[in-house]
């Protein structure tokens, strides 16, 4: 059995680490560290952006089922992507996924008039990894939980980026942030383009 690389397995560490403090604490991480929308006069008093939040959210989840999800996928495609990439430019390469999903959800919460609600969880780093996988391996066949269904990495990702797609324009699956998810697979894949031209010159 190959083990896991140090950084996915720190990453899985944290994240489980972290729950566990929420779990005991309640809101006292979550008011401070999930990515809140920017101050509007039309809710005084809530919490508002601070910058550290775009990575910070990542390490929150909302449930243990959240987290289970988020962790499980971390740890099935986290583990390749590290050994292709290498730690330092793995890590680089999830941070900016993290990111670049929580600046897609700012600039969707920015332009809806509604009450301020925190994001929180890995899904931008973990849907930036499921794109690298689906690029790096493009033919390797993943199985769907519901239904079983098996298929070839690249057409499992591209129907997940349309369903995502899909349920973020219409607003199905409230209380899901589908433009993070996109977001995370969007700054993935401009971060391997930036590599990739990097390497060529």
């Amino acid at each position: 059995m190959t083990q896991m690389p140090p950084v996915t397995r720190a990453l899985l560490i944290a994240n489980v680490a972290i729950f566990g403090l929420q779990s005991l604490t309640g809101n006292l991480l979550v008011i401070p560290l999930a990515l809140w929308p920017a101050a509007s006069p039309q809710f005084p008093g809530a919490p508002s952006f601070q910058i550290w939040q775009l990575l910070t959210y990542g390490f929150l989840h909302g449930s243990l089922t959240h987290l289970f999800f988020n962790m499980f996928a971390l740890y099935m495609f986290g583990g390749e992507v590290e050994r292709l990439l290498g730690h330092r430019r793995y890590l680089e390469y999830y941070l900016v996924c993290v990111v670049g999903a929580a600046v897609a959800q700012l600039v969707v919460m920015g332009n809806m008039n509604m009450q301020p609600a925190p994001t929180v969880g890995a899904s931008g780093g973990v849907f930036g990894l499921l794109l690298a996988f689906g690029m790096a391996w493009p033919q390797r066949r993943l199985m769907l939980l519901f239904p079983p269904i098996p298929m070839p990495a690249w057409l499992f990702v591209t129907l997940y980026g349309v369903l995502e797609l899909y349920l973020g324009v219409t607003g199905s699956g409230a209380g899901v942030a589908h433009f993070a998810h996109l977001g995370g697979m969007a700054a993935g894949y401009a971060m391997l383009m930036y590599w990739r031209g990097r390497a060529r010159r």
